[in-house]
């Protein structure tokens, strides 16, 4: 793959540790205050641990409206239930995509009581005109998630999107979202194409990259610059990340908790709708 010109590091991240759901424990990676720059993403988890006591009480009922979930698992398992009848196992290398559209309230609970817990949860903003839809949920299992080996070496789960001409298991049409697992061995180099008007950035989960002259260590994300046509990344070790980008949406983000909309009055009503019982 041959891209004209490599985005560089505009910002590196580091996330903020803290917990959600009933006590687990994760860094928050993408916040708040990122989600203009980084539209059409609204936040990025990252949780690893292999003490019971960080994860096991998981996620109980909890509502979404306006907003699309990924959970990737890298380690774990972890039983997904929700209020429009939909049940699934996200194991080892699988990811969970719901759309929350007009209302769901859904748990997130391990099904494990020792041993590593590891994944990322990406929230992804609906345009206006879908933030009302009926809520959507699909399971994929790590074997049905496409992979490919460039020359060097590097192996790429493409997750959504495409990437070296591989289609990832899930595509949408408004916010055009590539998510890609990357896994470098030391001093190889990837190539992944990105529209130069769409929003990027990569998490390293191990080892270290660098892109143009600067390094990404360990779980720090680092935001790409816009405008070329693509990224070029160098493991100077043994590494993985993720690489996310999107189409942004340029609405109005209008945010309180679980319920992402485009104005206070339609958070509102997200409250309203949610206490008086017309979720799904």
């Amino acid at each position: 793959m041959n891209i004209n010109q490599s985005r560089h590091i505009e910002q590196l991240i580091e996330g903020i540790a803290t917990s959600d759901g009933a006590g687990v424990k994760l860094t928050r990676v993408l916040t708040g205050k990122l989600q203009r720059r980084l539209d059409p993403f609204l936040m990025l988890d990252a949780f690893v641990s292999d003490v019971p006591d960080d994860y096991i009480a998981g996620f109980p009922d909890h509502p979404h409206r306006g907003f699309e979930t990924v959970t990737y698992m890298l380690s774990g398992r972890m039983r997904h239930r929700d209020s429009a009848g939909n049940e699934g196992l996200l194991d080892n290398g699988g990811v969970q995509w719901m759309t929350a559209g007009r209302g769901v309230i859904h748990s997130e609970m391990p099904e494990q009581i020792e041993g590593v817990m590891e994944g990322f949860q990406l929230w992804i903003n609906l345009p206006a005109k879908h933030k009302m839809d009926e809520p959507w949920y699909r399971d994929f299992a790590s074997e049905s998630i496409p992979e490919y080996v460039t020359t060097s070496g590097a192996r790429v789960r493409v997750i959504a999107g495409t990437s070296g001409g591989v289609e990832g298991v899930i595509t949408r049409k408004d916010t055009e979202p590539l998510f890609l697992d990357v896994h470098l061995p030391a001093g190889a180099s990837f190539q992944a194409a990105i529209p130069g008007t769409h929003n990027a950035f990569i998490y390293v989960y191990r080892g270290e990259v660098v892109v143009g002259d600067t390094q990404v260590g360990p779980r720090r994300m680092g935001i790409l610059s816009t405008g070329a046509d693509g990224v070029t990344l160098t493991a100077a070790t043994d590494a993985r990340l993720i690489l996310l980008a999107g189409r942004p949406l340029n609405e109005p983000i209008v945010q309180y908790g679980p319920f992402v909309m485009n104005t206070q009055e339609e958070i509102h009503q997200a409250l309203d709708d949610f206490r008086s019982g017309h979720f799904v």
